[in-house]
């Protein structure tokens, strides 16, 4: 049977033969994790899978970190790992591999300067971001990697099942957002990727930095989390939460904002714009005069990185396909006073919608 990584490779061939490219060079990120299963640390040592779309794949590594490379699902595919010494020049050796390419494709996120030794490399080939292809097969994914999202929303809503009982009035967020940072470990993820605990005024801020402001009684706030599990899947969900009692008027505003999450989440399946599901939820915030205060896209996309394609912005005429994967969070963010966001992570089944984070969207009130 076909190794799951190599018919991804085959299919990173055909993308990028498509995109009339000669090869694909890619260093350390989700785009090689996704294509050997080699989740490779970053360095100043060259780490780079050289795929041309005609003969063999060549993994370039540094004689240190074979070991962890051949451990690695790469160890296991039809790929020559070539490590390289010390003294030796792997662009170079990356050059070698590659005779008379003309056009050749380079990942998004590959450091400045190794594109620039590249272009010195290989005068003769065109550079152009490889990007656009390996996102048309990432943001498609296959039954295990929604297992994986699965399990990875399951994983946080357990730790938002848990917020209430830490934040309470007299804490920090910081105080609070140590707790869940820890749980996010506990509960089944390697690593934490963001906490965001803003309470009060600061939620009015979408991507506010935890800070030393004390949790009071009255106080409205929003909590997005998420992390990555050891399958190398992301997770990413947000609550709203009051403590004591609500704001004069917020509870009026949440209830459209719920109504405009449900609305956005139903309004998934394959065959609609990625533009009309942000429209779905942007329309009932615009009637209850909230529109001006709902000042990003309604979602983007989750698999191997926390935000990667497709992105559910108004306008977008994508068509929503079975096994896309992404967020949807609205959220309205009144400057001064409170803000408010409800997020889950849905995937588009071949008939409908799944969402992968399953706690209540009403607001929480917790006890002062």
């Amino acid at each position: 049977m076909t190794n799951i990584f190599d018919a991804r490779l085959d299919r990173a061939r055909d993308a990028a033969t498509a995109a009339g490219l000669d090869a694909l060079l890619i260093t350390p990120g989700s785009d090689l994790r996704y294509l050997t299963g080699y989740a490779a640390l970053p360095l100043e040592r060259l780490t780079c899978l050289v795929l041309p779309v005609h003969g063999p794949a060549s993994l370039v590594v540094p004689e240190l970190e074979k070991p962890a490379a051949q451990a690695s699902p790469a160890g296991d595919l039809a790929v020559d790992i070539r490590p390289w010494p010390e003294s030796a020049d792997p662009i170079a050796l990356v050059a070698d591999l590659l005779p008379g390419v003309q056009r050749v494709g380079l990942d998004d996120h590959m450091w400045a300067e190794k594109v620039l030794r590249f272009r010195s490399a290989m005068p003769a080939a065109e550079q152009h971001a490889a990007g656009a292809v390996l996102s048309e097969l990432r943001m498609r994914k296959d039954a295990a990697e929604i297992d994986a999202l699965r399990e990875a929303g399951a994983a946080i809503d357990r730790v938002h099942a848990q917020v209430p009982q830490w934040l309470r009035p007299g804490r920090t967020e910081a105080e609070v957002g140590r707790d869940i940072a820890d749980a996010i470990i506990a509960e089944g993820h390697v690593t934490v990727d963001f906490v965001i605990v803003a309470s009060g005024p600061n939620g009015a801020s979408p991507h506010h930095e935890t800070a030393d402001r004390v949790v009071e009684v009255g106080d409205v706030v929003v909590v997005d989390i998420g992390g990555t599990t050891e399958a190398g899947y992301c997770s990413d969900s947000t609550r709203t939460y009051a403590v004591g009692h609500v704001p004069d008027g917020f509870a009026a505003d949440y209830d459209v904002l719920l109504k405009a999450q449900i609305a956005a989440v139903d309004r998934v399946r394959p065959g609609v714009t990625a533009g009309s599901v942000d429209a779905a939820a942007r329309d009932l915030l615009d009637e209850a005069g909230l529109g001006e205060y709902f000042i990003h896209r309604t979602g983007h996309g989750i698999g191997m990185d926390s935000h990667e394609e497709p992105y559910i912005i108004g306008g977008d005429t994508r068509l929503i396909e079975a096994g896309m994967a992404f967020s949807i969070e609205p959220g309205f963010y009144k400057a001064g006073q409170y803000g408010a966001r409800i997020e889950d992570i849905v995937v588009a089944t071949a008939d409908g919608v799944e969402r992968l984070n399953l706690r209540p969207r009403e607001l929480v009130i917790v006890e002062a």
